[in-house]
């Protein structure tokens, strides 16, 4: 059951990975104003690309937490700026994959409490198809919730795959299924079309999309990646996209007596891209 003083339902707000400044801007003037609207009580946010489209520094993610944030994660590009490695040790409510060999700085795993006292327990993984070759994210994971049962333990359990084949990820949503609130995929920066309550009761979307400027090829401006698709010739450095952002991702609503999805509805504000807002209840 949920604990005494904690709400019965908790609201969390997933946002996919930030691109650049357009998107690091978007959330960070957005976010307010989504956690008044929505009525959010947790927001977890990848942040792997805020970084001029390639790693997150200190000072921004310290920006994003004072905006709202409650929990940072991030994916392959996590150590594309070298100075987070100082800091990461540091900041619990910023992950790296949790499935980077023992040893590696950071943690990929870490328990959360909203502004309405809800223990969440945050989970960062790293797929390994066609991805840098990691440790079984499954094997991690199931180590990571082997202590933290819901209710019992935490309120909510999310699980950040950053992960390339979708097939990677649905597998890892039903995998999980029942064991944890929301399985969601990053990486690709495309939100999909299948938000859904899988059968035991996870929330699952196979990629949140990204945050940042959709008149670009996945968040980067496009002459660069033309060139090199159109002549496989080396280009000039990939640069983000600067135009206005559309924050990308969902909304789940959670039973904090189980752990277990209610409702999940996808979030996409600003930009380009066609609205989705999800109902308020």
């Amino acid at each position: 059951m949920a604990r005494a003083g904690v709400e019965a339902i908790m609201k969390l707000l997933f946002l996919g990975d930030i691109v650049g400044k357009s998107g690091r801007e978007a959330v960070l003037q957005g976010l307010p104003m989504l956690r008044e609207r929505l009525d959010v009580d947790c927001v977890v946010v990848n942040g792997e690309n805020a970084a001029h489209g390639f790693g997150i520094t200190h000072p921004m993610a310290q920006d994003l937490f004072r905006a709202g944030v409650d929990c940072l994660t991030t994916g392959n590009h996590v150590w594309d700026k070298r100075e987070i490695i100082a800091h990461i040790d540091d900041e619990r409510r910023l992950l790296r994959p949790i499935n980077f060999p023992a040893g590696t700085p950071g943690r990929g795993a870490t328990i959360v409490e909203d502004r309405s006292g809800h223990r969440v327990l945050v989970i960062n993984a790293m797929g390994r198809l066609f991805m840098d070759a990691l440790d079984d994210p499954f094997a991690a994971v199931d180590r990571a919730i082997a202590d933290a049962e819901m209710p019992r333990d935490v309120d909510a359990i999310v699980v950040d795959f950053h992960a390339e084949a979708t097939s990677e990820k649905m597998a890892m949503g039903h995998y999980l299924d029942g064991r944890v609130s929301l399985v969601v995929g990053t990486h690709s920066h495309v939100p999909t079309a299948d938000v859904m309550i899988l059968t035991g009761g996870t929330a699952y979307q196979t990629d949140a999309g990204m945050c940042g400027d959709y008149d670009s090829v996945i968040g980067m401006k496009k002459t660069a990646p033309i060139h090199r698709f159109t002549t496989k010739m080396p280009s000039d450095r990939l640069e983000p996209a600067e135009g206005p952002a559309t924050l990308c991702g969902l909304l789940v609503d959670i039973d904090a007596a189980t752990g277990l999805a209610r409702s999940a509805a996808p979030l996409r504000f600003g930009g380009r891209l066609s609205p989705a807002w999800p109902a308020v209840t």
